[in-house]
């Protein structure tokens, strides 16, 4: 009786812990660095990894550089190339930071909360600090997060020829979008 007591405590304590992190390895992040020259310099990535904590707030992502589809191959080459992301090189990039106002989400009540992020960023083994908006909502045993912001290239070592040129934005919108389970 004892060690089935012992047992059932630790199951439903281990199953308490691990409904703790919400993951996904769907998650969306979209870059575009379109100009009023040129609308080519689009990409999206739905492989991109992502956890959320729901009892610490500590959110990360990380992205597959080579996994960003462009609608133009030439494109893709030039964003993988040694002058852009050089993703031989540096193959991912990542966000390791926290929502800074957890108290305002309920994670045991759907609905939908706007929360501030902060952490760092880091792209071709630079690292930035980063604060945003995003927007969590709640829907049953998921979450679904969401973030809209933009970086400033020259900050990560990126630039060219098309970036001067203006056919690409020196500070192209990131949007990520996630549903973790």
């Amino acid at each position: 009786m004892k060690k089935t007591l012992l047992f059932l405590s630790f199951a439903v304590l281990t199953g308490t812990v691990f409904a703790q992190k919400k993951t996904t390895t769907s998650a969306t992040v979209k870059f575009d660095a379109t100009t009023a020259i040129d609308n080519l310099a689009k990409a999206e990535n739905k492989t991109v990894i992502a956890a959320v904590n729901t009892t610490t707030g500590a959110i990360a992502f990380e992205v597959a550089v080579k996994n960003f589809a462009f609608t133009n191959p030439m494109i893709q080459d030039h964003f993988n190339g040694a002058n852009w992301m050089n993703s031989d090189k540096h193959p991912s990039f990542t966000y390791k930071g926290n929502i800074t106002d957890l108290s305002v989400v309920n994670f045991t009540k759907d609905g939908t909360y706007q929360v501030t992020t902060e952490g760092v960023l880091t792209v071709k083994g630079v690292d930035q600090k980063l604060k945003t908006p995003a927007t969590v909502v709640v829907k049953g045993e998921s979450v679904i997060a969401s973030t809209d912001f933009s970086i400033k290239l020259a900050d990560f070592g990126i630039s060219g020829a098309p970036i001067d040129g203006g056919k690409v934005a020196k500070e192209p919108k990131i949007t990520v979008s996630a549903e973790l389970k």
